[in-house]
Order: structure tokens, then C-alpha cells, then sequence
């Protein structure tokens, strides 16, 4: 588990790395446009100093986006103790809780570290879970937390929707442009042009990758922190009867939920952050003896 944690935090780097090289190939193509070679650098700033402020805010824009609302231990004891006691286990600071008003059974976490984590819950979930399959979500979320998924959650955030932002800035030049420097190969400007389009999709292919490699791990953390892989396959097995899509949806913010909380279609299906339930409840029982 600790090298798993170590190879997050490793991938971290990796992620960014090639976030930071996509941005730098769309400032490329601009360079190559206008013969300015600053257009790259200026690209690698802007999208670095948007990200990092992503980086600080986007736990607050997920929740705001989500419609959370915090809690205290008062205004919903069951679920502030499983995650007090859930927290205890794992020797991690308490997180602060919340609850989002909504039917879908549905959970997440989301924040910069330990020390700066949020875990939230629907009422669905609350309501159709007993005390056993919570506490196996909590400890799902709370291994996200551990395993420093939440900051690479943020990262990869900030940086698609840097890319996203950036490539639709260029092509816009592009196409508008009065530029008549005819220096550039045209097939060069043609590649270019290809490349910034599919950018968005690489950068969030990339991401979904990535998430849901840490679902699986997520899994293994919980299923450990509780020592009953049994209530967390249980709960993903209510999913698979009362699963339902969230009313408040973005597919922005999709990866950071316990399970998908967008409606089922193809294109969903295709690029969803989440791996199949059934093949996340099989490895639980697969491994049981192992955790």
C-alpha cells in the first residue's frame, strides 16, 4: 500500500509533465503561426499560474458545484461518527463533512491532502445504506484521501480544464486570424490544427486513465481500513439496483464521485471515470482473503 501511495504521488509529477508538454506543443503551433516562438512560453506560464490556482480552489468549486453543504456532528451523527471512527483507524486528521441533498446514492471526497480534505454523502446513500456498506463507502473515500488521489484529482482538473480553455483560444486564432505570414509549411499548420483539437480529448483520456486505476486502489484502502471487503461489495451491489444520476451533474467534477453520477449513454460509457461495478465488486471478492 505505502508503494502504491509512493507511485501516486510519483504520477503526480508524471501527469503534470504531460499536461505541461500539451500545453507547450499548442504553444508551439501558435509559434509556428506567427513566427513568434514566445507564444510557447507564454502558454506554459498562463496554463501553470491557472492550475495552480485551480490547484487552491477547486475543493470549493466542487462543492459549490455539487451543492454540499457542511455538517457538524449534531446535524447528522451517524455519518460524522463513521467517518470520525474511520479517520481514528487510519490515524489521518478529521476531514471535514458534508452532505449534498440529493436521491442518487452517491458519495466523494475531494481536497489538496489529509489536511485539507472533505468527504461528502448524499441523502440516497445515506437512506438505502445500512451502517456496514457506509462505513465501506467512507473508507473508500477516505482511502482516496490517504492515497493523495484528491490531489491528483486537482491537478488533472485544473490542467484539462486549462487545455481545454487553451486549445479553444488557439483555434479561434487560427481560423480568425488575418495573419499572412506564409513562411509555415501549410501541412504543418494542418497537423497543428488536428493536434489542438484532439488535445481536449487526449488531456481527458488521460485523466479518466487515471482515475480509474485509483478507484481500484480506493477499493483496496477501504476494504483494508475496514477488514470487510464484504460491506463495501454490498454497497456497490445497492448501486447496481438504486444507482440513479445525480440532479446536480457536471462532467467536470464526475471523476472525484464514488460511483458515476451522469446519466448512462454510449459517450458516457466510452469516457466514464469509473470502472464497471461489477468488475470493481469481483476484485473485492476476489481478494478477500488478501485484505
Amino acid at each position: 500500500m505505502y508503494s502504491a501511495i509512493a507511485a501516486n504521488k510519483r504520477n503526480t509529477v508524471l501527469i503534470m509533465a504531460v499536461f505541461v508538454g500539451i500545453i507547450g506543443a499548442i504553444g508551439y503551433v501558435v509559434s509556428l503561426f506567427y513566427g513568434n516562438t514566445s507564444f510557447a512560453y507564454w502558454a506554459i506560464g498562463a496554463a501553470a499560474v491557472y492550475a495552480i490556482i485551480q490547484y487552491y480552489a477547486a475543493s470549493s468549486l466542487a462543492v459549490s458545484m455539487t451543492g454540499a453543504q457542511e455538517i457538524e456532528k449534531k446535524d447528522n451523527p451517524r455519518l460524522y461518527r463513521i467517518v470520525e471512527n474511520l479517520a481514528i483507524t487510519e490515524g489521518m486528521p478529521m476531514p471535514k463533512v458534508y452532505i449534498i441533498d440529493d436521491p442518487a446514492p452517491n458519495a466523494f471526497a475531494t481536497g489538496r491532502n489529509p489536511q485539507h480534505a472533505i468527504v461528502a454523502a448524499t441523502t440516497g446513500i445515506l437512506e438505502i445504506m445500512n451502517d456496514r456498506e457506509l462505513e465501506g463507502v467512507m473508507a473508500h473515500e477516505l482511502g482516496h484521501v490517504k492515497n493523495y488521489d484528491i490531489r491528483v484529482s486537482m491537478i488533472a482538473f485544473g490542467l484539462v480544464s486549462a487545455i481545454s480553455i487553451l486549445s479553444d483560444m488557439v483555434l479561434r486564432m487560427l481560423f480568425f486570424s488575418d495573419s499572412d505570414n506564409r513562411n509555415v509549411n501549410p501541412i504543418v499548420i494542418v497537423i497543428g490544427v488536428i493536434f489542438v483539437i484532439l488535445a481536449p480529448i487526449i488531456a481527458a483520456v488521460v485523466q479518466l486513465a487515471v482515475s480509474r486505476q485509483r478507484e481500484y486502489l480506493a477499493d483496496a484502502t477501504g476494504a483494508m481500513t475496514t477488514r470487510d471487503s464484504e460491506g463495501l461489495a454490498n454497497a456497490l451491489e445497492k448501486l447496481k439496483e438504486y444507482g440513479r444520476p445525480m440532479q446536480r451533474q457536471s462532467s467536470a467534477t464526475a471523476h472525484l464521485f464514488f460511483n458515476n453520477p451522469l446519466k448512462s449513454g454510449f459517450m458516457n460509457k466510452l469516457f466514464s471515470s469509473h470502472p464497471p461495478l461489477d468488475e470493481r465488486i469481483a476484485r473485492l471478492r476476489d481478494n478477500a482473503t488478501k485484505f
